[in-house]
């Protein structure tokens, strides 16, 4: 089994072949285009038994991975950072080259069984681009919401009230009667951060019609859990992809950065709080936790009955976050197999 490994670019590429023995073969150097993928399997056509190890398969080298994978390519995610080590360990002067680059992550293929196969995307990458795009438009609305509010400060004693929606700005702004030729420009600006306001809060209200439209058609059962909408499954399902790449709830709370670090000593039994992991999906749990430990259910009970164990509120927290990134993890997990089963 050949194992040729990728080093991507945003204009090039280069790709080197590996056999099991480590020796390797001359390199392809190719420039990033339409025909880029037809290149490469022309040259790799020579090698029939082969597996592709792509460096950064979800960032750069996202679409020669995607291309080879629909093509009935093999390839494997090799992260960066193990890359870069096995370009250290295997070379003595640790030069960075682009062929030395496209060899380590061969050599990291060849000796790691743990590497993620790569997918094809699904729609768990529609959940992600919208996603993000919500999320974008929300942090440019608010940004635009206080600019408003520095600029009705100056045009009306008091300013306006803190939760200013774009009705009452519309309202206050008919009110408004400029004196100053600089206050008349004040008032224009704010006409038209409304005007922009109301189109983002449109553009952010249709993001959230397709984001439930795509969480339906997942058929996940997230939503059933207490304390998970529409939005923070969405945002779950599109940071966990396909949850097979975990093998078993430990690893996936360790990626959540749910799972405390042991740093006992002596006969102290000492847990303290996991800065690692994926931290939006940390933060998506820590908002699912604290609407289970207020609103009655057995997220509560699991939380009051840490409190009466002597816990502190952050490690009565902790734990429920971890029960519920357990309980994330095989619902997950129950409704890809359900879905792989219909599949078949």
């Amino acid at each position: 089994m050949i194992t040729i490994g990728i080093d991507p670019h945003k204009s090039s590429l280069t790709a080197v072949a590996v056999n099991p023995t480590g020796a390797v073969h001359p390199p392809i150097r190719a420039v990033v285009d339409k025909a880029t993928p037809a290149v490469l399997l022309a040259w790799a056509a020579q090698w029939p038994q082969r597996q592709w190890a792509v460096e950064g398969a979800s960032g750069l080298g996202r679409s020669i991975a995607q291309q080879l994978v629909a093509a009935g390519e093999t390839v494997l995610d090799v992260p960066a950072k193990l890359a870069a080590r096995a370009r250290l360990l295997g070379s003595s002067n640790a030069r960075k080259t682009d062929v030395a680059d496209a060899t380590s992550v061969a050599a990291v293929a060849l000796h790691n069984r743990r590497l993620n196969r790569v997918q094809l995307e699904d729609h768990t990458t529609v959940m992600r681009l919208l996603t993000e795009r919500r999320e974008d438009l929300v942090a440019e609305h608010t940004r635009w919401i206080n600019r408003l509010h520095v600029l009705l400060r100056d045009l009306h004693p008091g300013g306006a009230p803190v939760r200013l929606d774009t009705a009452d700005a519309t309202e206050l702004l008919a009110k408004i009667r400029p004196v100053t030729d600089a206050d008349r420009q004040r008032k224009q600006i704010a006409r038209d951060i409304v005007r922009d306001l109301k189109r983002q809060e449109a553009s952010i209200k249709d993001l959230e019609k397709q984001l439930r439209a795509a969480v339906t058609a997942s058929g996940t059962t997230l939503t059933e859990i207490q304390g998970i909408g529409f939005l923070t499954a969405a945002k779950i399902l599109a940071i966990t992809a396909d949850i097979r790449r975990f093998p078993n709830q430990e690893h996936y709370a360790s990626y959540a950065g749910t799972a405390p670090i042991d740093v006992s000593s002596g006969d102290q039994e000492i847990h303290r709080l996991s800065r690692r992991g994926n931290r939006q999906l940390n933060a998506a749990i820590h908002v699912i936790a604290v609407t289970q430990a207020r609103d009655p259910g057995p997220g509560r009970d699991h939380y009051r009955r840490k409190l009466t164990e002597h816990k502190t509120v952050k490690e009565a927290r902790r734990s429920l976050k971890r029960r519920i990134t357990n309980a994330i993890y095989r619902r997950i997990l129950a409704d890809q197999q359900r879905t792989a089963l219909v599949a078949a």
